[in-house]
């Protein structure tokens, strides 16, 4: 179990820089950013003390990406570590080829534990593709933090898979009164929305919060 006492207070600085900034943005500064914030000047310096962090089982790191820093153990506090999916469409369904649109996991993110709430293995984030939700405060680039689930409520804000369409599209799900068919309104008043069978809507999961994309 690695100890935090056995570090410097160097390292201690950094891996409070990386936890807040990951709470506060939902993903690890870069290494310049990392720096900056914790007055080093050279990246060099940085390196070696991420290095030391990593062999201390506190982070880890991919080389190949600009924000490839991950928390790990002790160091991430009062933080979970949750997938990103992918993306999902705010606008027109976007088609996905064979199967489920959630499938591949390109990174992780870091969550306060009260935004994610309870449980977080199932738990999940997708990007914003897309307009149609602007009025809900959900704007193109936006993550949607996703728990999954197969059912909602009228009001509900869901990833909903459209089977026949092979596409997802992220809308306010509702019940027509017969109950014969699903009305997925966007939130937008320039766009329509869509209306499909209950058998041909899937529901894979009801937002739970949103990170906002700095412009």
């Amino acid at each position: 179990m690695p100890n935090l006492a056995d570090l410097s207070d160097r390292q201690r600085h950094m891996l409070e820089i990386i936890r807040d900034f990951s709470a506060e943005n939902g993903y690890p500064p870069t290494i310049r950013q990392l720096g900056e914030a914790a007055g080093i000047s050279s990246t060099s310096v940085v390196s070696y003390n991420l290095a030391i962090l990593q062999r201390k089982g506190l982070l880890s790191r991919d080389r190949d990406v600009s924000r490839g820093l991950r928390l790990a153990g002790e160091a991430l506090g009062g933080l979970v570590q949750i997938p990103l999916l992918g993306a999902i469409a705010a606008g027109e369904p976007i088609p996905v080829p064979e199967g489920e649109f959630a499938q591949v996991e390109l990174e992780q993110i870091a969550l306060t534990r009260d935004m994610v709430g309870g449980q977080a293995d199932d738990v999940y984030a997708l990007q914003v593709r897309g307009h149609s939700m602007i009025d809900a405060l959900i704007n193109d680039g936006d993550l949607v933090i996703m728990r999954h689930q197969q059912s909602a409520e009228n009001g509900d804000m869901v990833a909903a898979w459209l089977k026949d369409e092979k596409a997802t599209t992220l809308k306010r799900f509702y019940w027509e009164r017969d109950r014969t068919r699903i009305r997925l309104q966007p939130a937008n008043p320039t766009m329509e929305p869509i209306y499909v069978h209950p058998g041909n809507l899937e529901i894979q999961g009801k937002v739970i919060g949103v990170i906002r994309h700095m412009r």
